[in-house]
């Protein structure tokens, strides 16, 4: 079964305000309410143009979980576009505002969601908040330091924490809502619930028409003395055709800016009552800074924008200039050996170089030849043998040096002695003829053998590993 939406929808610029910074559109396909703020004429601006960009999905080409995906897209342009119109006047810079969409596709609802405007639900005679407010009270409540009671009379109650100003951490909330016949959906601006009860929204919305609806929401409003705009978007889910037709209904600074179309226009409506006449009427000056712009404190609007990039600019310079200091300072803490030339060397640095600059210099040059070294350690050496320390670098090159002299005394080895002829014994003086001659014992002299070379104890070289040694 295929539902559609019997809609209406009004905006009232209140008895303070001389300006309307509320947008709100209805068409069969899409309810939309954005509020602007910031100050001067930035405000309605910026809600005019995020309802401009929005209102392009009242259409019933998109439908079921694709509805999500579209708003968050329209509602990421329509970020980007803030930030064009910032662009254009730096005098904006500061501006934004909310933004709360139902997507309607005749079997349920997409929400997007961005501020302190409000979505509602009613069914069955109760009445349900569909949003969650992005608000410095609201982030309270959810902590439990402060009870819902407490935050209707709370004085910061209007601080926005989340909104949509043209800087890229705009994200809103998401979700896909179920709908039956004899629904009635409610969106309005803060002007409405922070002045007026639930329980009067509610008696207000359990009966009447959706003009009727709306017309005695936002007297409810300017009666509780509210001093802000006051707008309302209400639509009832039915399964007839819908009394209120299918033409989009435009109202708030979008229809009085009228920038782009989607469809004809309606004229902003405004509600005005007898009490109208007393103190703050209409067109007064609300006392010192207007409240609307208290609603940026955590961050104020900045009218030379071009001073914080110069800042910002400066700041990322010295970072990466002082990350390429302590960068250049380590590797001038480093050591290798390596060859310069025909001979060994201690550097100072890391081997690499930048086009302009060189990272490393010869620090000590040996007295000990690369040719001089066996084929393994001369490779070695060529490659670059990194050093803990300079004392590390130094160690390297000492036993490096103990490697030359070994291979050096294998290559050259001490030539062996020639043995000396042995003296003959001499024969004592015989007095008397022997009786008997034993036979004659030749003496034999010991002949040294040829002497070994080894390397110096404790250089741990094996001399057979010397092959390439010049």
């Amino acid at each position: 079964m295929t539902l559609s939406l019997d809609y209406a929808t009004l905006s009232d610029v209140g008895r303070v305000r001389r300006n309307n910074e509320d947008s709100a559109y209805a068409g069969p396909h899409l309810l939309l309410l954005a509020d602007g703020m910031g100050g001067a004429a930035a405000g309605e601006v910026a809600s005019a143009a995020a309802v401009q960009v929005i209102r392009r999905l009242d259409t019933a080409d998109i439908g079921g979980e694709d509805m999500i995906e579209a708003l968050a897209g329209a509602v990421h342009r329509a970020n980007e576009r803030l930030s064009e119109l910032v662009e254009e006047d730096p005098e904006r810079e500061g501006m934004g505002s909310t933004v709360t969409a139902l997507m309607f596709d005749g079997k349920q609802l997409g929400m997007a969601h961005l501020g302190d405007s409000r979505a509602y639900r009613m069914r069955d005679g109760q009445l349900y908040q569909l949003s969650h407010d992005h608000t410095f009270v609201q982030s309270l409540v959810d902590e439990g330091r402060i009870s819902q009671e407490e935050a209707f009379t709370h004085p910061h109650r209007n601080l926005i924490l989340r909104v949509l100003d043209g800087r890229p951490d705009s994200d809103p909330d998401l979700d896909i809502l179920d709908v039956q016949a004899g629904d009635r959906l409610m969106l309005c601006s803060d002007g409405l619930p922070d002045y007026v009860s639930d329980e009067v929204i509610a008696a207000s919305m359990a009966s009447g028409t959706p003009d009727s609806v709306v017309v005695e929401l936002i007297t409810h409003a300017l009666e509780a003395g509210s001093n802000d705009n006051v707008t309302c978007v209400v639509a009832d889910v039915v399964e007839t055709e819908p009394a209120s037709g299918t033409q989009p209904q435009l109202v708030g600074a979008a229809a009085e800016l009228a920038q782009g179309s989607t469809g004809r226009g309606e004229p902003t409506v405004a509600i005005r009552t007898g009490a109208e006449s007393g103190a703050g009427g209409g067109g007064g000056h609300g006392p010192g800074v207007d409240p609307e712009e208290l609603r940026y404190a955590p961050r104020p609007p900045k009218r030379f924008p071009w001073l914080r990039r110069i800042a910002v600019l400066v700041v990322i310079l010295g970072l990466i200039g002082g990350g390429g200091w302590f960068a250049y300072s380590w590797t001038q803490k480093q050591y290798y050996v390596g060859t310069d030339g025909d001979y060994v060397a201690i550097f100072k640095g890391v081997e690499a170089d930048l086009p302009g600059l060189s990272l490393s210099k010869v620090y000590e040059r040996q007295a000990l030849q690369v040719d001089k070294l066996p084929t393994y350690s001369r490779e070695q050496v060529e490659g670059n043998i990194q050093a803990d320390n300079l004392a590390g670098a130094r160690s390297i090159v000492a036993e490096l040096n103990q490697t030359a002299a070994a291979c050096a005394a294998k290559v050259k080895p001490t030539p062996t002695p020639t043995p000396k002829p042995s003296t003959p014994v001499s024969k004592p003086p015989v007095s008397k003829p022997p009786v008997t001659v034993p036979p004659k014992t030749t003496p034999v002299t010991n002949v040294p053998a040829t002497p070994t070379t080894s390397p110096s104890p404790g250089s741990g070289v094996d001399t057979d590993d010397c092959d390439g040694v010049r």
